[in-house]
């Protein structure tokens, strides 16, 4: 049952205003604190016009309607809302964790439900994993306002976005400037300001971090959100703890100084006491430990008249420890003098032992003095650091601390003699600064009409030594980006970084004894209770060199070329032409051969014309290797040409999805520029996001590091519709083949295996072309090798007439066709086309089978001549045989027999039989015995008993 009592406190409820009608008018109301429980509240009245506001440093009383000064230890900004105490999230702001990736039914993704902005003290820290974050605040406004705010943004591997919705949650117009916010670099706050129009406005702060690569991003920090075109403010703002205002009106808070503290709303501070100590804009104080080896360190003098140095000891400032208590160190003795190191070379002792550079065209090594540099010789020009004994001018050390502690007055790097090495003081989220200014590249003469792409190179020799997950990074502050870095403790050695653009430019060495960033100056138990100072972290730098800096100095002079003697300026040095050498005999230019490349910081001597690798050739300028997308092979006595020129135009591969421990999708794509080009690295990979971020730095800085050209480049992409962005974005474009280094059959070439075990075995006979690459020219490689199988039509060699056969058709109407045909499967392309056809003319019966039967047929019709003429002859023979035998029985008597009686019973025989049917043969016997007797034909006859003449 609920209790209605009479309210007439004015703590039991409080005033709002109604929204404004047409006219600009409206009421003030009152509201209990717990609906539902009071009654007789007080009737509404006519309020203040829409129009009013307060000046700064006050706020509307809602009793009176009239503005009141706030009280001390409280602030206002009048018509504007500042959020600068982020203990907890202030009330009106929702952290929403999204992820657009759906699950594999539909459902969305649970893995970022614990995913939000987290309150640090003094500013907001975004979500460190991939999952994508909103900071969500809305705010109407009687006129037109803006907003802004200060941030940390040192990480693109998170995307990170500001942009306003109004009550529609319509996306209000806004410039890429403005919704992509710019990047920061480390331990720097900068301030992003937007427009606002009147009316509801909701503001969104959007983060979404790409952890692709297992390292952990850095998060976006945000505090100082700050709202003005609000009509008034109904309520000061106390001043967060360790903060105070003193007088009455005021727009803001300060906060307390070093060894004093404050709690929340305070007018002023309270002193620590002797045995405990603060840092500016502490809450609390705490117990000074008893002093220790950490806490102190040395330096070196400057160098006196005689030469002499002496090591001091200095306290770590702020001092928080205490000397005098049982068990601490007292800070050692001033050392003895000692003997100062020599100037760094290109500089030279002066008699009071300080160091200066040599004049131009002179050179010393830091021990000697400076000397002219010989005839056909030029200084070498640049900054060679490997004494430390003052820090040079060119040079900055400093210490920015993310809670903004103001760590400027400690110690950043600090010099030692023979090194260079981070500061003894600082917490363990400070970034310890050491910056070195260069103003620009300047080639030397010999190499000035170079075309490379090397203008200078930054060579450092560092060390670093942690007990915890420190971090040094490189970095070239016009880019906002990290170079390198190297976590956690690293031997001792040498990093070079090429210059590829001839900019000013300035590099920073930023030392963390921590990446997890916290805040030293908040209530939070886990950080009073936290090691404070960790001195064991440190970070060495031995030495520091950069090349063809423009004012630098000289260490040694180095050979340049000459005019010819028959010039008036004989002897002075000229620059040579793109792909020259100085030749050492004469010091004259002269043009590398063919197919070699210029190495870009050495010119003397043919030595530094450097032979190309098989199957490839030099560009105009000898300053790089290329292949001109042909290529020739020789197995077998036989040689196979190919022609890749299909193959020239820039290809594109993408690979995955691949998916983050969270199910993050993104895809690696990867350009490809095979060859030709003339040795143009046209692919190109392009990190839009980061585009967008710094398009207001100018070209020069955009090009150090958003833009990849190479023959092979990479980029990782997050594709619009697994975030929900309007666009698929791109980020972490590297290079991965900037040197070709050549074409070849076989799968080894400069230490690198094409291992072809990776690939489909080739049974077709034609062997694969392996292209080699290498991005890596200063020597920083990672041990990565990247294959790629490409197959295509196109990379087959020409053909030759190996590669067809004819086929000869049938002979029809006289004509005879041949064809060419491919052998198959066609293994060949371009190069030799297959004959056209051809015809010829042709008989149906081949000239042999013709011969062959004439000849037969002449053969029979003779052999029938023959036999019909024999056969007439043998008739004639026959006839006249005959009418001689009758021709003889009439002229003359028969022979007388030798016996004419019968035997008894014998019938007379008078038939007349030849013994032998005559043969063609017989005959022509017959004739032939005719032509050489006495011209008598004798007739063998036979009797079935006896032989006997029988005529009739």
């Amino acid at each position: 049952m609920t209790t209605v009592r009479l309210c007439i406190f004015q703590t039991d409820y409080y005033y709002e205003y109604t929204e404004c009608d047409s006219v600009g008018s409206r009421w003030r109301v009152a509201i209990p604190h717990i609906l539902g429980t009071c009654s007789a509240l007080p009737t509404p009245t006519r309020g203040t016009d829409c129009s009013f506001s307060c000046a700064v440093g006050e706020f509307l009383e809602m009793s009176a309607q009239q503005c009141t000064p706030c009280a001390a230890g409280s602030y206002s900004l009048g018509s504007g809302v500042r959020f600068d105490q982020w203990d907890t999230i202030p009330a009106g702001f929702t952290s929403l964790a999204t992820y657009m990736d759906p699950g594999p039914s539909g459902e969305e993704s649970q893995a970022c439900n614990s995913s939000s902005w987290t309150p640090q003290g003094v500013y907001l820290e975004s979500s460190r994993d991939e999952c994508t974050v909103s900071l969500v605040y809305a705010v109407h406004l009687e006129q037109q306002g803006s907003v802004s705010f200060s941030y940390q943004y040192p990480d693109n591997n998170i995307f990170f976005e500001f942009y306003v919705q109004n009550e529609q949650c319509q996306e209000m117009a806004q410039t890429d400037d403005q919704k992509w916010i710019k990047l920061t670099t480390n331990g720097e706050w900068d301030t992003h300001t937007v427009n606002l129009k009147s009316g509801t406005n909701i503001l969104y702060w959007r983060t979404t971090g790409i952890l692709v690569g297992g390292k952990m991003v850095k998060p976006v920090l945000l505090r100082n959100i700050q709202i003005e075109g609000v009509a008034y403010t109904s309520e000061c703002f106390p001043c967060r703890p360790g903060w105070f205002s003193s007088s009455p009106g005021s727009s803001s808070c300060q906060p307390c100084p070093r060894n004093t503290s404050s709690n929340k709303g305070a007018a002023s501070c309270t002193s620590c006491p002797d045995t405990q100590y603060s840092h500016e804009g502490w809450s609390q104080c705490k117990e000074r430990p008893p002093c220790s080896e950490k806490d102190y360190f040395q330096i070196h003098t400057a160098c006196d008249s005689e030469g002499k140095t002496q090591v001091m000891y200095r306290w770590v400032e702020p001092r928080i420890c205490e000397e005098n208590v049982t068990g601490a160190v007292a800070l050692p003795p001033t050392g003895e003098r000692e003997a100062c190191p020599p100037c760094n070379p290109g500089y030279y002792n002066t008699n009071d032992s300080t160091c200066f550079p040599c004049p131009p065209g002179t050179h010393s090594d830091g021990t000697s003095v400076c000397e002219e540099c010989p005839a056909g010789t030029e200084p070498v020009l640049g900054y060679e650091y490997k004494w430390w004994n003052v820090l040079p001018s060119n040079m900055k050390t400093s210490c920015f601390n993310v809670g903004n502690s103001k760590c400027d007055d400690m110690n950043g790097w600090e010099v030692a003699g023979d090194h260079i090495r981070s500061g003894a003081g600082g917490s363990d989220n400070d970034y310890l600064i050491l910056n070195l200014h260069v103003p620009g590249f300047k080639l030397p003469t010999s190499l000035a009409g170079m075309t490379g792409t090397e203008f200078g190179r930054i060579t450092f020799v560092f060390e670093t030594m942690c007990s915890a997950d420190c971090e040094l990074y490189f970095m070239m502050v016009k880019s906002t980006t990290v170079v390198e870095s190297w976590e956690g403790s690293k031997e001792r050695q040498s990093y070079t970084h090429i210059m590829t653009r001839n900019a000013s430019v300035s590099y920073t060495w930023a030392f963390q004894r921590t990446n997890q960033a916290q805040d030293v100056m908040t209530l939070h138990t886990h950080i009073l209770h936290k090691h404070t100072y960790i001195h064991i972290d440190v970070v060495i730098l031995y030495s520091v060199s950069v090349t063809n800096v423009q004012d630098g100095v000289a260490s040694a002079c180095r050979a340049c070329a000459l005019l010819s003697q028959s010039s008036q300026r004989s002897g002075s040095c000229i620059p040579c032409p793109a792909g020259f050498y100085i030749d050492r005999d004469t010091n004259r230019c002269q043009e590398c051969p063919p197919n070699t490349y210029l190495s870009g910081h050495h010119t003397y001597g043919e030595d530094a014309c450097l032979p190309c690798g098989p199957g490839s050739k030099s560009n105009k300028e000898h300053s790089r290797c290329y292949s001109d997308c042909s290529f020739s092979h020789t197995e077998h006595n036989r040689t196979l040409t190919f022609d890749l020129s299909s193959l020239s135009p820039v290809a594109s591969l993408t690979i995955g999805p691949s998916f983050t421990s969270k199910g993050t999708k993104y895809l690696h794509v990867f350009n490809v520029s095979l060859c030709g080009h003339q040795g143009k690295m046209a692919a190109v990979c392009t990190d839009n996001v980061t585009d967008l971020a710094n398009k207001d730095m100018g070209s020069d800085s955009t090009q150090f590091v958003n833009s990849v050209d190479s023959f092979i480049c990479q980029s990782t992409i997050i594709p619009a519709d697994g975030r929900g962005f309007r666009m698929a974005l791109a980020s972490q474009s590297i290079s991965l083949a900037d040197t070709f280094l050549g074409a070849t059959v076989d799968s080894d070439l400069d230490g690198i295996n094409a291992r072809p075990e990776l690939f489909s075995d080739n049974s077709k006979g034609i062997p694969d072309i392996n292209f080699f690459y290498s991005a890596c020219p200063a020597g920083t490689c990672d041990g990565c090798t990247f294959h790629f199988l490409w197959e295509s039509g196109s990379a087959c060699p020409h053909c030759t007439q190996d590669d067809y056969h004819q086929i000869e058709g049938a002979c029809k109407g006289g004509v005879q066709v041949t064809l060419s045909v491919w052998n198959e499967p066609k293994l060949c392309t371009k190069g030799m086309s297959l004959p056209a056809k051809s015809s010829a003319p042709c008989e149906a019966i081949a000239l042999w089978l013709k011969v062959g039967v004439g000849g037969g047929a002449f053969l029979a019709v003779l052999l029938v001549s023959l036999t019909f003429y024999f056969w007439k002859k043998n008739k004639r023979l026959e006839y006249k045989y005959s009418r001689l035998v009758m021709s003889a029985n009439k002229e003359c008597e028969l022979p007388v027999a030798d016996s004419c009686a019968l035997a008894e019973g014998e019938e007379p025989e008078d038939d007349v039989v030849y013994s032998h049917k005559p043969s063609l043969l017989g005959k022509l016997r017959a004739i032939a015995n005719k032509r050489e007797g006495d011209s008598s034909e004798s007739v063998q006859l036979k009797s079935s008993q006896s032989e006997r003449w029988v005529w009739g």
